[in-house]
């Protein structure tokens, strides 16, 4: 049973809020919010995806894709095709500075082309040796970017008519997701997910006012995610959740830790949070808000995933001085998907979040993603969260 109590007003942000960031291009969702309070304003730097109209001809001078080449390149398409003979694509023009979003319109019936799978465009060049396992590269059908919406009350959102980051070169040529954002040494350091076809690594920008952002570059080696710093130093040293996405052996997705003398190079990594069998996140588990203290220690609001592929969130509790030292769990999820909207959309049964809101008082709001298709949110006492937890001593 949840214990956060839902904003009757949910879902707070929709697709339909968001206008495209080209008019060839169309919102499909909006979601996995980083959130912060800069004066008198409540923040969310959203995931914003968006995907090439299919309601459109392509337009006199489309252009088109070579995906033969290491590095697909950019070719004039035929003219003659209609909507329904080509698929869209949104690809980063890594070769313009700045990098810029392009769509390029690929043939449907193009031999080696794999579109099965709604969320990805597979291609394998049918007259060559394959040179990978299964010779297939795999594209996105959507691409990622972030976008600031704003608020006074923390319910009502404004969303800024253009990204606030954008896909910048080819370690992000399939987009820039899922932010987290932490206010430290006098600055909001945000870490995002950078995706390509090396892999998806995190990388690190700051704001003061999250309306200019400084880009410092990838921090975390592919394939990782789920980065999340903590808001203060402990005993001088910076600290940061993790999620090493490990391919080898038994693929145990979960959480570490890892300390550094900066926020640009870290080590000293260590899993503090892994999947538990029969548990609701026995199948991986990721940080999810910015953690913060309570009178026990640092609480932790992260996601878990089941055997069934549902996302829920739950609670950690991390000693004061030591936060590798995982104090307590939650035996159950904290706020699990009930309502339609958290339970159908582009992934059904998904609640994740990016961050929370202080509201005082004891409580706070957790803003969430809900089925990967909305931003919704839910108010949690924090006492209760802690009361909830069960001590943990295993590894």
């Amino acid at each position: 049973m949840s214990i956060g109590q839902r904003l009757r007003e949910n879902p707070l942000i929709t697709a339909r809020d968001v206008p495209p960031s080209l008019p060839e291009l169309e919102v499909v969702s909006v979601f996995n919010a980083a959130v912060a309070r800069v004066g008198d304003e409540v923040i969310l730097l959203l995931r914003v995806a968006e995907r090439p109209r299919s309601d459109l001809d392509p337009p006199a001078g489309a252009l088109t894709l070579d995906l033969r080449k290491p590095f697909p390149t950019f070719a004039p398409l035929p003219s003659g095709y209609r909507k329904h003979e080509v698929v869209g694509m949104c690809v980063v023009d890594t070769a313009s500075t700045p990098a810029r979003v392009t769509v390029a319109y690929v043939p449907v019936d193009l031999p080696g082309l794999d579109l099965s799978d709604p969320r990805t465009i597979r291609y394998r060049d049918p007259w060559r040796p394959p040179d990978r396992a299964d010779g297939y590269t795999d594209h996105l059908a959507q691409l990622s970017h972030l976008r600031v919406a704003r608020s006074r009350d923390g319910i009502t959102f404004q969303v800024d008519p253009l990204p606030a980051l954008v896909p910048d070169g080819r370690l992000e040529e399939y987009g820039v997701e899922d932010p987290r954002a932490t206010f430290i040494d006098g600055r909001w350091q945000v870490t995002y997910v950078s995706v390509s076809r090396w892999g998806i690594t995190t990388s690190l920008a700051s704001t003061l006012d999250f309306r200019t952002f400084e880009r410092h570059g990838v921090i975390f080696l592919p394939d990782h995610k789920d980065v999340v710093l903590f808001p203060e130093r402990v005993k001088g040293r910076y600290f940061a959740l993790t999620r090493p996405m490990s391919q080898t052996f038994s693929k145990i997705l979960g959480m570490w830790m890892a300390s550094g003398d900066d926020l640009l190079e870290w080590g000293r990594h260590v899993p503090i949070c892994l999947p538990r069998d029969g548990y609701w996140d026995e199948r991986r588990t990721g940080a999810s808000a910015v953690p913060f203290r309570v009178a026990e220690g640092w609480l932790e609001l992260y996601h878990g995933v089941d055997h069934d592929s549902h996302y829920a969130m739950g609670a950690l509790l991390l000693d004061g001085d030591d936060p590798t030292r995982v104090l307590a769990r939650s035996r159950r999820p904290i706020l699990a998907p009930e309502e339609a909207y958290e339970r159908h959309g582009l992934f059904n049964d998904t609640i994740f979040s990016c961050g929370h809101l202080d509201l005082g008082g004891g409580r706070i709001r957790l803003y969430y993603g809900a089925a990967d298709s909305v931003v919704a949110a839910a108010d949690l006492d924090v006492r209760a969260i802690v009361a909830s937890l069960e001590p943990w001593t295993g590894p």
